[in-house]
């Protein structure tokens, strides 16, 4: 696969997310990273988002994301590529500061919107349909401007039927399948009422079980998420193609001028939800500091205010030992990783891991769990990092206490850990294996051209001589 190869027809790529914040999850970190990086390689994407509006970057420059609003992003000199950004509004009903609000009359502007207060009012989440019926509505107003169109998880039912009613063939990603949080939630509520909640919640997994086993083509990043995809959401394993995402390893990279603060352990963890391990890696604090007690504990996100992880704060009287720090730059996080002596990925389940790509990136070294699809990215435990079981605060404690003593153990991770990323795990090479699969996609619907004979030539694509090879899968030795 060669950058020549893939760019020498530029696409014409909508790319929808229903949820794109960078801020405060995954989703929107992939919509910000991946648009850019196809943008820089030549292709032309417009990024479709509902509040919270996704944050866009300028390819071709290293200065940073463009802020949320209507906006085209310049591309570097010579290159064909554009960017840009068309908000799709929703009520936007979890708004800060007023989440769960209820609207204004005048605000309601169709049956869409009542749909979606509605399903709030009864304790479900309504947004991964709601905005799969306003983006099927705007795509066909708009049939013929794309060669593809790719859903970042919304599997939502306006987004079936194919490109007779899109205008163009689909490309699903699904990071991991919500279920597995639906399963982690209700093990960890402490009541029927609690349960009966989570349920309700999370109700829409039902559509999206439907919409996925629909989907002629499904992306996803690592093997273990395959393996959920199928094994979950019933999803045919020949549908499922495997496209590692990655860090952005010119922020994120070493940088001997920044101090490392003694004792410093940083984690990212952007909701108190048991997905994320939280409370486990706080009680191996509690564990740690009673023989080093200069260990901290840095977490970028918001501070809970009550909750497991509050609780076990303020239990184990570590209200001075653990910071919580939100709506940093990139820039800053990247300096607060290299800082730090241990980076920590404690979460039970992950579907790829960023925070771990980039921490190995910054060269800190790091300790994570074996949850889901970690070891993919993160590595053999004693090569790249220290690998522990998923919910064991006392594993944690041994690994933070042995990478604080020993300073040599510390390097040797740290350099293994930024060269794994470096050869596996970077932008470009998603933004190339997406392609790769964008392609493959157009080339499917030209195989089918007798059942679509109403479609553009454009949305079809030129006859190839072969479909593109399939990104390959991680080794079977690193899958869960």
């Amino acid at each position: 696969m060669t950058a020549e190869a893939v760019t020498d027809r530029p696409l014409r790529i909508a790319l929808l997310t229903y949820k794109g914040n960078p801020y405060c999850g995954g989703q929107g970190v992939y919509v910000r990273h991946l648009s850019r990086e196809l943008a820089r390689l030549g292709h032309t994407v417009e990024v479709i988002g509902a509040q919270p509006y996704p944050v866009l970057d300028t390819p071709g420059t290293d200065t940073g994301p463009l802020g949320a609003g209507p906006a085209e992003a310049p591309v570097a000199p010579g290159a064909p590529g554009r960017l840009t950004l068309t908000e799709l509004p929703s009520l936007d009903l979890y708004r800060q500061p007023d989440p769960f609000r209820t609207p204004a009359r005048g605000e309601y502007r169709d049956w869409v919107d009542a749909l979606e207060v509605g399903t709030m009012w009864t304790g479900g989440f309504p947004e991964p349909l709601t905005f799969s019926l306003r983006a099927r509505r705007h795509l066909a107003a708009r049939r013929g401007e794309f060669d593809v169109i790719h859903d970042n998880q919304t599997l939502g039912y306006g987004l079936l039927g194919g490109p007779r009613a899109l205008g163009a063939p689909l490309v699903t990603t699904i990071h991991h399948p919500i279920t597995v949080d639906r399963r982690l939630e209700l093990a960890a509520a402490d009541s029927r009422r609690r349960r009966l909640s989570v349920r309700r919640w999370y109700g829409f997994t039902r559509m999206q079980r439907r919409v996925a086993r629909r989907l002629p083509s499904v992306l996803t990043v690592s093997g273990s998420s395959r393996q959920e995809i199928a094994e979950d959401l019933g999803v045919r394993e020949d549908r499922i193609h495997v496209v590692p995402i990655g860090a952005d390893t010119r922020l994120f990279s070493p940088d001997p001028a920044v101090p490392e603060v003694p004792g410093r352990i940083v984690t990212t963890s952007s909701a108190d939800v048991p997905l994320k391990g939280l409370v486990y890696l706080v009680e191996a604090l509690a564990k740690v500091r009673t023989e080093q007690p200069g260990a901290h504990l840095v977490v970028v996100g918001k501070r809970p205010e009550e909750g497991p992880v509050a609780a076990a704060i303020d239990s184990h009287g570590l209200g001075g030992a653990v910071e919580f720090v939100k709506g940093i730059s990139d820039a800053e996080l990247a300096a607060l990783v290299r800082g730090a002596q241990i980076a920590c990925v404690p979460s039970l389940y992950e579907g790829f891991s960023l925070p771990a790509a980039e921490a190995m990136a910054t060269g800190t070294p790091l300790l994570a769990t074996t949850g889901g699809a970690i070891p993919e990215v993160a590595g053999r435990d004693g090569e790249t990092c220290l690998a522990v079981p998923p919910g064991d605060a006392g594993a944690l404690a041994a690994g933070l206490l042995r990478l604080l003593g020993d300073e040599p153990l510390r390097a040797r991770l740290g350099a293994a850990g930024r060269e794994r990323v470096l050869s596996r795990f970077t932008w470009e090479r998603a933004a190339l294996g997406t392609v790769e699969r964008y392609r493959s996609a157009m080339g499917a619907v030209r195989d089918a051209v007798p059942a679509l004979e109403g479609l553009p030539h454009s949305v079809l694509g030129p006859p190839a001589a072969a479909p593109p090879a399939a990104a390959p899968a991680p080794a079977a030795a690193e899958r869960r």
